[in-house]
């Protein structure tokens, strides 16, 4: 096999692996990249239509990496709702990414009846990217119970939003937040938190 079936046959594989990712930011970037290496291969081969369709496959990648990039810290990209803790749909969220949750945030026990418990959910647009559980810890602490991202969107920053920008906590009177301790690949050291003990601290200006 020469190193232009090589390229053929992994220019293929990762246009095959990209379109099984679930976050969009990443199958964008695989998938630019797939189209890159298969325009090299067909060009090569003189296949010209399938040179044409790869350019233009590259170019809508390239337009929507760059709308998605932009949405990365943006302060009008994401939402936070505030819901009742008994909400429906809000318990419907945490039942469909329940394996899911328990995989990132293992043990999570949501009492709704529980006082000072709230919930907000986290949207772009219409859809559910993430949900947020505070219990009120009293002397103005906030403790996170859960702070989740669904798979398509962990490749944004909605918790900086919601964390830095939104003023979810300040306006209700918090002056510390407190994550989860023992959640599973925690990116609060990016938000400026610092780590106290298995959970990171963040003083509410």
């Amino acid at each position: 096999m020469g190193w232009l079936d090589i390229l053929g046959w992994a220019g293929s594989a990762l246009l095959i692996y990209s379109l099984m990712q679930a976050r969009v930011l990443r199958f964008r970037l695989l998938n630019l990249v797939a189209c890159l290496v298969l325009i090299v291969f067909n060009a090569m081969l003189g296949i010209w239509p399938m040179v044409a369709m790869n350019i233009a496959l590259s170019g809508i990648n390239l337009w929507f990496i760059r709308t998605l990039s932009s949405e990365r810290h943006s302060d009008v990209a994401f939402d936070v709702l505030e819901v009742g803790p008994h909400d429906e749909y809000l318990l419907h969220t945490l039942r469909v990414h329940g394996e899911d949750i328990d995989t990132y945030q293992p043990g999570l026990a949501w009492d709704a009846k529980a006082p000072g418990h709230t919930a907000y959910l986290v949207q772009h647009g219409d859809e559910t990217v993430g949900v947020v559980l505070v219990r009120d810890a009293g002397d103005g602490v906030a403790q996170v119970l859960l702070d989740y991202v669904t798979p398509r969107f962990r490749d944004f920053s909605p918790g900086e939003f919601v964390f830095r920008r939104s003023g979810l906590f300040r306006d209700r009177g918090f002056r510390r937040v407190v994550t989860p301790a023992g959640m599973v690949a925690p990116y609060y050291d990016r938000l400026g938190m610092r780590r106290e003990g298995q959970s990171y601290v963040l003083d509410v200006g």
